[in-house]
Parts: structure tokens; sequence; C-alpha cells
């Protein structure tokens, strides 16, 4: 396959990623089908050398897009686990400057 549909392959695997995860968890368009596309590029790669399974087969092929969506998905709940932890640290530091700007 080429670069071309890596590229949309992992566009709709990251969309497809991040109707399956539950939640709501919005965090941009752009963002999902970047991490689509790296996803999609991850999960093949290591379905390669974890499994040894070639995905490759074609753009068409059920199996390019199984890896793809599933390495989408598991990147995507990564980004959420890291960005989670430090959305709680910030809301911390806001109820601390509201505290300070009523005195």
């Amino acid at each position: 396959m080429g670069i071309i549909a890596w590229i949309v392959l992992g566009l709709v695997a990251g969309l497809i990623a991040n109707a399956l995860i539950p939640g709501r968890r919005q965090q941009g368009l752009i963002l999902t089908c970047v991490i689509g596309i790296v996803g999609a590029l991850l999960g093949g790669w290591l379905a390669t050398k974890l499994f040894h399974i070639h995905t490759l087969h074609g753009f068409f092929n059920l199996d390019t897009w199984l890896t793809a969506i599933i390495g989408a998905a598991i990147l995507l709940l990564a980004y959420h686990l890291v960005t989670s932890r430090g959305r709680t640290g910030t809301s911390r530091g806001r109820s601390r400057s509201r505290r300070y700007a009523r005195r």
C-alpha cells in the first residue's frame, strides 16, 4: 500500500476507534485522525513483529482494517489515560487560584 492509502486508512480507523471507545472524550477531529494514522502504522508494525501477521495485503483486506482499528483504539486509550491524569492536576490549580483571588 502507498502512503496515501495508509493516511486514508488511518483517518478512518481513528474515527472508528473514537466511536468504539465509550465515554465523552472528545479531543478534536484533527487529533483523532493523527492518532488514527499513527495507531494504524503502529498496529501494523506490532502485528508483524509480535504475531508474524502480514497485514499489508491490500487496502480492502479485512486484516488490514482490523489491525489499523485496534492499533488506533489502543493508542487512543493510551492518549486518554495520559491526558486524564493531567486534567486532575490542573483542576486543583484552578481551585487554588480562585481561593486566593477571593481574599
